[in-house]
């Protein structure tokens, strides 16, 4: 059941939508019990409650009248600003690097991982049924804030990342493009050119 009272199909996209944005809140909740997890701590329980915020927009139809707490854009620009921030800690990627390191780096590039899912839920409802776009430019930002969390806990630890290209012949190298979300680029400091 929808916000609002609507009934709807477990498989419909919405409640595919949500249901990962529960996921990814539940999985941030494994990265809070992880011994050594302080230094983020505030950080994650920020983002846990934010995505509260995101799934129960999601959860609520536009067409619904009520009061609902709505994703704003100035909580895009926040991401966009923590990015901007944990960017200068670690180095420009060259490469595409493989997701590891210590256990809380590994966790946050599985979180990045289910975020993507999530947002590809997103662009399906959105493609069908009007949304609020700020909770779809808000995924895109937080995926890529996921994976530059995990570079520079990982870099903190002093733990050496892993190419692509040390592991295999090497592909082709990623290519520049513009931060965007409902499309499939590979943007600047992305892990793979199949998750940006």
């Amino acid at each position: 059941m929808l916000y609002g009272g609507e009934t709807t199909s477990k498989g419909d996209d919405r409640v595919h939508a949500y249901g990962s944005i529960d996921e990814l809140s539940a999985l941030l909740g494994v990265i809070l019990a992880e011994p050594g997890v302080d230094r983020i701590r505030a950080r994650l329980l920020s983002l846990q409650r934010v995505l509260y915020r995101v799934g129960a927009d999601l959860a609520t139809p536009l067409s619904f009248g009520g009061k609902v707490p709505r994703i704003e854009e100035s909580e895009v620009m926040e991401l966009e600003r923590l990015i901007d921030s944990a960017e200068a800690k670690v180095s420009s990627l060259t490469q595409f690097i493989l997701p590891g390191g210590t256990r809380i780096g590994a966790l946050l590039h599985q979180a990045r991982t289910v975020c993507r899912r999530a947002e590809r839920w997103v662009v399906s409802l959105a493609e069908r049924e009007e949304i609020n776009e700020a909770c779809l430019r808000y995924l895109n930002r937080l995926g890529d804030f996921l994976f530059i969390a995990a570079r520079v806990v990982n870099a903190e630890e002093k733990i050496p990342e892993i190419t692509v290209q040390a592991a295999q012949e090497a592909p082709e190298k990623p290519t520049s493009a513009l931060r965007s979300a409902g499309s499939v680029t590979c943007a600047p400091n992305s892990p793979s050119p199949y998750a940006a």
